[in-house]
């Protein structure tokens, strides 16, 4: 049976240009473009360098979202994983974190058995870190926060992770089943390969009644947040300048960065 992984994956606007609802105080995302949010790019990678050392490895991304939620699913399978689903659906819309974590159990449960869930820690543009360990709570398995370093036994159970703290970092052990998110410093993720782009993988595209969840726990009406502020975050890094004293030095630099980012 092959070791299954669900990668829970958020878009996040591609702009800096934010507008709010007046009347709801939600963000308004119909027609505004949308990529992979930053901190599940890293969840997304740890579950494919699993892959990589154990192919008998399935991943399944799941994101909720307008029908343009599908490029970010294309974009997680062209880098390597197996199934993509986008739960889309007006119910569903407006949801604030305890909202979002009742659909995406129920997305769960209609997926079936996994061995692990990935996350990024929060949003960036949000700031509440709160869907991982609720969805963890109401599907009643173990989890850990903010990891920076992952490491699993040959026998798929036991994992061991490295979880940054204010003041250091704890050591912890513990079993598949388990959810756990994830910070930048775990790894550094990969781009899409050709084969990934024009490979056809599956992309499945779910309601709130595919998943059978209760309308009054998800959705605008049941979500008790409101929006008080909202603001633009600062830029995470910038543009890498490589140096060497001939094309070729620095034609070399290049092919290592590469191949780092499995780009070849």
């Amino acid at each position: 049976m092959a070791f299954k992984i669900i990668v829970c994956a958020k878009q996040v606007p591609d702009t800096n240009e934010i507008k709010i609802n007046p009347k709801t105080g939600t963000l308004i995302r119909d027609g505004v473009p949308s990529i992979l949010n930053h901190d599940d790019a890293n969840a997304l990678e740890e579950a494919l360098k699993i892959k990589d050392q154990y192919p008998d490895t399935y991943i399944t991304v799941i994101t909720m979202g307008p029908p343009q939620a599908k490029d970010l699913l294309f974009e997680c399978l062209a880098k390597g994983a197996d199934e993509g689903v986008l739960i889309s659906d007006r119910a569903v819309g407006g949801s604030d974190t305890w909202a979002t974590s009742n659909t995406l159990e129920a997305a769960v449960k209609k997926l079936g058995h996994f061995d692990l869930m990935f996350a990024g820690r929060q949003a960036i543009d949000g700031d509440t870190a709160q869907v991982g360990p609720q969805l963890a709570e109401k599907l009643g398995i173990p989890q850990v926060t903010y990891v920076e370093e992952f490491n699993i036994d040959a026998n798929m159970k036991d994992i061991t992770v490295k979880r940054q703290m204010e003041d250091g970092y704890e050591l912890i052990k513990l079993q598949t089943p388990c959810m756990l998110t994830t910070i930048k410093e775990l790894n550094d993720p990969r781009y899409m390969s050709m084969k990934g782009i024009f490979g056809q993988k599956e992309i499945k595209v779910w309601n709130a009644a595919d998943i059978e969840v209760d309308l009054a726990t998800v959705g605008l009406e049941a979500s008790p947040t409101n929006v008080f502020r909202s603001f633009t975050p600062a830029p995470k890094g910038k543009g890498v300048t490589i140096e060497g004293d001939t094309v070729n030095d620095v034609a070399k630099t290049l092919l290592v960065n590469l191949k780092g980012k499995h780009v070849i």
